[in-house]
């Protein structure tokens, strides 16, 4: 699936990953391949996401994710790679 993380100032990350964890506002949560549209918010925390077998972080400090068509859209406030 496609990821992009976005913030006012930047483009953060794009690219092909096989799995991201998202800070969701009540709890973290994992996002797919083939994985069901959704529009969720998020709080400050972590972006993990999976590239060929090697895991990233990003932290953020909130915002919105959408998901739909093995898109998936990260709209952060404010973004830095830990």
């Amino acid at each position: 699936m496609y990821l992009e993380i976005i913030t006012p100032d930047e483009t953060v990350f794009e690219g092909e990953v096989n799995a991201t964890t998202l800070p969701g506002a009540y709890s973290s949560f994992q996002v797919l391949n083939n994985h069901a549209a959704l529009i969720s918010s998020l709080t400050s925390g972590l972006v993990l996401y999976d590239k060929k077998g090697k895991r990233t972080e990003v932290k953020i400090s909130g915002g919105v994710v959408e998901v739909l068509n093995n898109k998936v859209v990260v709209l952060a406030e404010s973004a830095s790679k830990a």
